[in-house]
């Protein structure tokens, strides 16, 4: 079997699908923090922001949002919905509306300069999108027939490159993308994450997302941080995915009619909202958030609003139907909220900030494995397993308490819908 010649051909391109979504997350990682970096230099400096973002962030969202829609239906939002939704399609034509290497490219285009504009979005999820579509074009090539497992593996091993944690992959790929894992793809998902894994580290080498965090939960003000982290962080996770499905839904029901201008309206509003907010903070809510959160994780306080502001900025660049992930501006938001609680109870802001992120992203996502393991893996916190642990699982009890249905998954129904709806209008321009 082993020495068959049927065997090894599939499994060589599945190896350089995996090697291939390793090298082009270094690449997207790469090109969007210039992209970000550019901005910050042209209309940031030293807290001051350039009023003319009212007029570029706008403009940015309403080009990106135009292209989405008119060019490349399917590349809008996060992209892991997408992946959540080509799993549950079992027509090729209906996977290919939302996984194809044209929408991949459409991706990562649009998501940079998004960043490059001022968007509060992330790479992450859109890696996802574009792991899962080359790993989906490497399946075709070889022959495979394990759609739904590729693109599990797919998208586990863009997670585990976008980050640097291939713990996180896997366990994103079990309890995020498949709600219903087969233990068959075990190896697929495994294979995947370690190649593009490989991948990463020859091309950047070995890092920690947010650099070394030194956490210590002893003390009962600590274990108190652990308890509002959870709980608060719960609560807003989950505000903010009821908020994002809940505009999302109204605003696709309210564009049945004149759907292009009205999408370009919401967009050239949510990128005026966007900036606005940008002014307000001193710049400190554009792009990811990367920076202030790994200045919170290495005990560096952030202004006391600063969770609410980029809270409120991601909102609106989610609803405004432009590519971007949820992934880093949801960890900036968690970090601002410790920080915040670590300031008012008077512990280290860096324990804090990394028990804000576990409990809010926990609440966003409604996956607490993830939350936690993605969290441990980008802070290299693993002296307080435990308590990180117990963030986590605080943050998604509160957030069920609040809302029963995970954003991705609520996201990924709609583009089912699309492309189902879609299918009929072929069949029927074809009778």
């Amino acid at each position: 079997m082993w020495l068959s010649r049927g065997v090894w051909p599939p499994r060589l391109v599945f190896w350089l699908g995996a090697l291939a979504i390793g090298v082009v997350s270094v690449l997207f990682a790469a090109l969007a923090n210039r992209a970000q970096d550019l901005f910050s230099r042209v209309f940031v400096s030293g807290g001051d922001v350039s009023y003319a973002v009212l007029l570029v962030t706008p403009i940015g969202f309403l080009l990106c949002a135009w292209q989405a829609y008119a060019l490349f239906p399917g590349s809008q939002g996060s992209g892991i919905p997408q992946c959540i939704a080509a799993r549950h399609l079992r027509d090729d034509v209906d996977r290919d509306r939302l996984l194809s290497l044209r929408l991949a490219v459409a991706k990562i285009v649009l998501t940079i300069v998004g960043l490059g504009c001022g968007a509060s979005i992330g790479r992450e999820g859109p890696t996802v999108q574009v792991g899962a579509s080359i790993m989906l074009q490497a399946a075709k090539i070889g022959g495979m027939t394990q759609a739904r497992g590729l693109i599990l593996a797919g998208s586990a091993a863009g997670i585990a490159a976008a980050f640097n944690t291939p713990l996180a992959g896997i366990v994103f790929a079990i309890e995020e993308m498949g709600r219903t894992y087969e233990a068959r793809t075990n190896g697929l998902v495994l294979s995947a994450v370690i190649i593009a894994g490989l991948a990463a580290l020859a091309l950047i080498g070995n890092y920690t997302y947010f650099g070394a965090a030194r956490i210590q939960v002893a003390h009962p003000a600590d274990w108190l941080a652990v308890l509002l982290c959870g709980v608060v962080g719960g609560a807003l996770g989950a505000a903010f995915s009821m908020l994002a499905l809940g505009i999302t839904r109204r605003v696709r029901r309210t564009m049945s009619s004149r759907p292009l201008e009205r999408t370009l309206l919401l967009a050239f509003l949510c990128g005026l909202g966007v900036a606005l907010i940008g002014i307000v903070s001193d710049g400190q809510t554009f792009g990811t958030g990367y920076q202030q959160a790994r200045g919170a994780v290495e005990g560096a306080s952030l202004p006391a609003i600063f969770f609410v502001e980029k809270l409120a900025a991601s909102l609106l660049s989610t609803v405004s139907g432009i590519p971007g992930g949820l992934f880093a501006p949801s960890l900036s938001v968690g970090a601002g909220l410790g920080s915040t609680i670590g300031t008012l109870l008077g512990i280290s802001v860096g324990t804090a900030a990394v028990l804000g992120m576990a409990g809010y992203f926990a609440g966003v996502v409604q996956a607490p494995m993830t939350a936690f393991v993605i969290v441990l893996e980008m802070t290299g916190s693993q002296t307080n397993i435990i308590p990180l642990m117990l963030t986590a699982t605080l943050g998604y009890g509160t957030a069920r308490l609040i809302s029963h249905e995970p954003i991705y998954h609520g996201l990924s129904r709609l583009f089912i819908a699309d492309a189902l709806r879609q299918r009929r209008k072929d069949t029927a321009s074809s009778l």
